[in-house]
């Protein structure tokens, strides 16, 4: 393995982060952001942001919310017509 260099890393996290990549560019950002504390604290945020999303993405409204979205887009489309 090599280190890939920063990069690299960066311009590759994405893909990295969901393991969209061969396993030897995958080794290979993984040993980078071992030994690369810049990248390595890039990596977490992007890790954790991407997670933050996933979690709201699954997350559901508050039923009295959704019913006050639903009313005003019915009376939204009403009004247009």
């Amino acid at each position: 393995m090599t280190d890939c260099g920063c990069e690299k890393a960066r311009q590759d996290l994405e893909e990295y982060l969901r393991n969209e990549m061969c396993k030897t560019e995958h080794s290979d950002i993984r040993e980078h952001l071992e030994n690369c504390p810049s990248c390595r604290d890039e990596a977490l945020v992007a890790r954790t942001l991407t997670e933050v999303v996933a979690r709201a993405c699954k997350e559901t409204a508050p039923e009295e919310l959704r019913r006050q979205v639903l009313e005003r887009l019915r009376l939204a489309q009403a009004a247009a017509h």
